[in-house]
């Protein structure tokens, strides 16, 4: 497909500003060596997606030389081992500072690349190119970076900025409905912390994502990721508003843990991790009924959970929580909602009404 009208955001962060060009066709036409400080690229990719778009990918780069590392596909792998195959690739193809490494994948290959990008020499260059729904609307944009480890979800890794990220919404259309559904816990995220009206039209347009309506698809992803550049352009590294991106994130990166990285999707267990919130918050004096039927719903229609996994308890979900990145001297903090459409961090909660969330949806 011919390149068509681009869409274009900007990261407002002073001298690391960077564009989110949103567009269908742009794998393979848009020219991104505008991005590049050398002339040499490394392209971060894995077994799934590189033989869909690693050869039109390379066309991004005209007059650079490109090598490729591809990694095996799947969570279970944002390891450790995994993370040397690319410092590997870039050592023994004597890659210098002047590299830039670029992230073509889903969300476990950016974050991945992010951290090698971070890591390589002290800091090279990187690009997204973001193949995932989930991807294209939260973990390519912002910086955060990193890899699992068996005690918890994301626990190494390092802020580290892209230099652009490029959306190509035709690579949604080879995406299995799982991993649309994943994309879209994200996307109902921002409504419900952020932007009420978005949460209304995303209520209307469910039908249409879900059978990957084109255009229905370019602007969900436009409005989220306008909303996660405004929130990052203000807290780049999670000082304080930025951490309310997380909703739901440490019910499910508990899920994510217990069940095996990767048998439970991110996206799924985020969707799950809402309604756990959403659940606590009207506990909390915050949502009504009704405001808790309508998020539960609006997750059920996305094709996502809206239970943890059958047989995790309490205690396990207690356990796993108490290592959440946000907690602060050992104090639990979660992002509740005080409205459908505004969230914040807190540890002031009730440690009955959490008690009580966990009691009724563990199952």
């Amino acid at each position: 497909m011919t390149e068509t009208t681009v869409q274009e955001l900007q990261v407002e962060l002073g001298d690391r500003s960077y564009p989110i060009l949103v567009g269908a066709g742009l794998l393979g036409s848009r020219d991104l060596t505008p991005w590049v400080a050398g002339k040499r690229v490394m392209i971060v990719t894995n077994e799934t997606v590189a033989p869909l778009y690693l050869e039109k990918v390379r066309k991004n780069f005209p007059g650079c030389q490109v090598d490729e590392v591809i990694l095996p596909d799947g969570e279970a792998y944002k390891t450790w081992d995994t993370l040397n195959r690319i410092f590997d690739a870039l050592l023994e193809n004597r890659h210098s500072r002047k590299t830039t490494l670029v992230a073509l994948g889903g969300g476990v290959v950016g974050d991945m690349t992010g951290f090698a990008a971070a890591c390589y020499q002290r800091g090279v260059d990187f690009i997204q190119i973001p193949t995932t729904l989930l991807a294209q609307v939260d973990s390519s944009v912002g910086g955060k970076t990193g890899i699992n480890h068996p005690l918890g979800k994301n626990m190494i890794g390092a802020f580290h900025q892209p230099r652009c990220v490029l959306i190509d919404t035709d690579t949604l259309q080879s995406l299995p409905s799982r991993e649309v559904s994943a994309g879209l816990a994200e996307v109902i995220k921002y409504g419900l912390i952020r932007d009420a009206r978005f949460l209304a039209w995303l209520e209307e347009a469910m039908p249409r994502l879900t059978a990957l309506n084109a255009e229905a698809l370019t602007e969900a992803i436009y409005r989220s990721c306008a909303c996660k550049a405004e929130v990052v352009a203000q807290d780049e590294r999670e000082g304080g508003l930025r951490a309310i991106l997380n909703l739901g994130h440490t019910f499910g990166h508990a899920i994510e843990t217990w069940a095996g990285y990767g048998n439970w999707l991110h996206g799924e267990a985020v969707g799950a991790g809402m309604v756990m919130a959403t659940d606590l918050s009207r506990r909390s004096g915050y949502l009504t009924e009704a405001d808790q039927a309508r998020v539960e719903k609006l997750v059920k229609s996305a094709g996502l959970p809206i239970l943890p996994p059958s047989g995790m308890t309490p205690d396990n979900f207690m356990n796993l929580m108490a290592v959440d990145k946000k907690n602060v001297d050992g104090q639990l903090r979660l992002i509740l909602l005080r409205s459908l459409g505004e969230a914040e961090v807190t540890d002031s909660f009730a440690a009955a009404d959490l008690a009580s969330t966990l009691a009724e949806l563990c199952h």
